[in-house]
C-alpha cells in the first residue's frame, strides 16, 4: 500500500488509545500506519496519549462515547517498570469496562509471563502489524482476540498464580507491504528499509526478535515514501536499520552496488537542499564493512559527516564472545579509513559484558585511547542483560573504579558521551526483577 492509496477515517464503536512514550513511538507509528493501510479497520479512531492523564483523557472520552478502547503499550526492557507504574496509574484512574490493555514489542514478548503479571490484559508476541490488525477485528466482532496466533493471557482471575496461555509467535512481515509511518495522522519518523540481523550478537534483542536474517524494504518502496515525505516538505531523510551497509544483501557481504542504488534514488528525489542522513543515528556501520569504496560511496550521496561504528570492545576475546563478528583490528582500521575520508567516527562500546576480566578492561582502555588520538569519538553504554538475548541471565554490567576514572577523564575532554551511569543502575534494577 503506497501513500496515495490511505483511506480516510470514519467513526465507530471501538477506539484505539495508544500510550504515547518517546522510546515507543516509532512502533506506534508503524502500527497506526498498518491500522490506515486496511481498509477494514481504517476507520477506527486513534489517539496518542503521551503520559498517564492524557491516556486516562481518551479512555474516558471514548467510554463517554459509548466505544470500547483498546489500550495500546510498547516499551524496551529498561523501561519495564517505569510502564508497568503507569499501567497501574491508569487502572486505579480509570474504568476497566469495556477497555483492554494490549502490550506488544521485545520486553513483552521476550517476557510475557512476567508482562501479564504486571497487568496487562494481553501480550502481542512478535511483529505487530499484522497483529494489531487481527486484535481490532477481533474487537470490532465483538469476540474475544485471546487465542489469536502470537498472543499471550492468563488463564484465570489471580495475577500472581495464574497460568499462562500462548498461542505461538504473530508471522513476520515483508516491509513492502506496509507504511513506514501514519500518514493519515501525521505520525512520521525513519524509514525503516532493513529489518532483523544475521549478526545476532549475544547482547542484542534485535535478530531474536525480528530473526537472524535481513528483511529489506525494496528501493522502490522506499522511492514512493520518499516522494511522500518530500509532499509533506520535510528537510531530513533518515533510515532505521541494524546495520546500515547491510541493505540489499542476505549474507555477511555488502552489496555497494544495492546501498548506491538506493542513496541515488533517495538523493534523486530530495534534491541537493535537503539533508540524506545514513550510517548515523538511528542506525550504525560494522566496521568491517568501512572501506574507501563504501566510504566514497558515502561522501557522493550523504549529508552527514559522521559514522556510528558498532565496537563494543577492545579485547578480540570479549568479541569473539558475544559473537560480534569482527576484531580490534577491525575496528581500528575502520576508524582511521572514515578519518582519512572526512568522516568522524564515534565507536560504541559496551561495558562490563558477561565474562569481562582486569586485562579485557584495560585493552579496551587502551583501544579508546588509540580511538580519540586519530579523531573519534566514543559513545559509552554499560551492558544491560536483556530479556531474550544469550546473555539474558548474565551478571548485570558494572564500571571499574579504573575505567570510571578514565571515562570521566575523557568525559572532560569531549572525547566520549553516553548514559552508562544511568545503565548501570538500569542493569541491576533488571537483574533484581529477573530473579524475584
Amino acid at each position: 500500500m503506497t501513500a496515495a492509496e490511505l483511506p480516510t477515517a470514519k467513526a465507530c464503536d471501538l477506539t484505539v488509545v495508544w500510550a504515547y512514550r518517546r522510546t515507543g513511538k516509532f512502533a506506534f507509528h508503524v502500527l497506526t500506519g498498518a491500522l490506515e493501510s486496511a481498509p477494514d479497520v481504517a476507520h477506527v479512531p486513534i489517539t496518542f496519549g503521551n503520559g498517564v492523564e492524557a491516556v486516562c483523557a481518551a479512555i474516558d472520552d471514548a467510554q463517554r462515547r459509548g466505544c470500547r478502547v483498546l489500550v495500546g503499550w510498547s516499551f524496551y526492557s529498561p523501561d519495564f517498570a517505569e510502564m508497568t507504574n503507569e499501567l497501574r496509574a491508569v487502572r486505579a484512574r480509570t474504568s476497566s469496562h469495556g477497555v483492554l490493555h494490549v502490550v506488544g514489542g521485545v520486553h513483552a514478548s521476550a517476557e510475557p509471563l512476567q508482562t501479564l503479571r504486571a497487568g496487562f490484559d494481553l501480550v502481542a508476541i512478535g511483529e505487530g502489524e499484522m497483529l494489531v490488525r487481527e486484535i481490532v477485528r477481533a474487537i470490532l466482532r465483538s469476540e474475544s482476540p485471546r487465542g489469536l496466533e502470537g498472543t499471550a493471557w492468563l488463564d484465570g482471575d489471580d495475577a500472581k498464580s495464574a497460568p499462562m496461555k500462548r498461542n505461538g509467535k504473530a508471522a513476520r512481515v515483508q516491509l513492502d507491504d506496509f507504511p513506514p509511518c501514519a500518514p493519515a495522522h501525521r505520525r512520521h519518523g525513519p524509514i525503516e528499509i532493513t529489518r532483523g540481523c544475521i549478526y545476532a550478537c549475544r547482547f542484542c534483542q534485535t535478530p531474536f526478535f525480528a530473526g537472524a536474517n535481513f528483511r529489506h524494504r525494496s528501493v522502490e518502496n522506499v522511492r514512493e515514501w520518499v516522494r511522500y515525505f518530500v509532499s509533506c516538505n520535510f528537510r531530513d531523510y533518515r533510515f532505521l536499520t541494524p546495520t546500515s551497509m547491510s541493505y540489499g544483501t542476505h549474507t555477511e557481504q555488502p552489496d555497494l552496488a544495492v546501498v548506491e542504488a538506493l542513496l541515488a534514488t533517495v538523493r534523486g528525489e530530495i534534491g541537493p537542499a535537503r539533508k540524506l542522513w545514513f550510517g548515523t543515528f538511528p542506525s550504525e556501520v560494522r566496521p568491517e564493512h568501512v572501506s574507501h569504496e563504501a566510504l566514497r560511496l558515502l561522501s557522493r550521496y550523504v549529508d552527514n559527516r559522521s559514522l556510528i561504528l558498532g565496537g563494543q570492545s577492545g579485547s578480540d576475546a570479549m568479541l569473539a564472545h558475544s559473537k560480534r563478528g569482527h576484531d580490534v583490528a577491525a575496528i581500528e582500521r575502520g576508524a582511521a579509513l572514515c578519518v582519512e575520508h572526512g568522516f568522524v567516527p564515534h565507536v560504541d562500546f559496551l561495558f562490563g559484558m558477561p565474562g569481562e576480566t582486569a586485562d579485557d578492561v584495560q585493552q579496551t582502555l587502551q583501544l579508546m585511547d588509540r580511538l580519540v588520538a586519530q579523531g573519534a569519538r566514543v559513545h559509552g553504554h554499560t551492558f544491560l542483560p536483556l530479556p531474550g538475548t544469550p546473555f539474558r541471565r548474565a551478571a548485570p554490567g558494572a564500571l571499574t573504579p579504573e575505567l570510571r576514572q578514565h571515562l570521566v577523564r575523557l568525559a572532560s575532554q569531549g572525547s566520549v558521551y553516553g548514559q552508562w551511569e544511568q545503565q548501570e543502575t538500569t542493569a541491576k534494577e533488571m537483574a533484581a526483577r529477573r530473579e524475584a
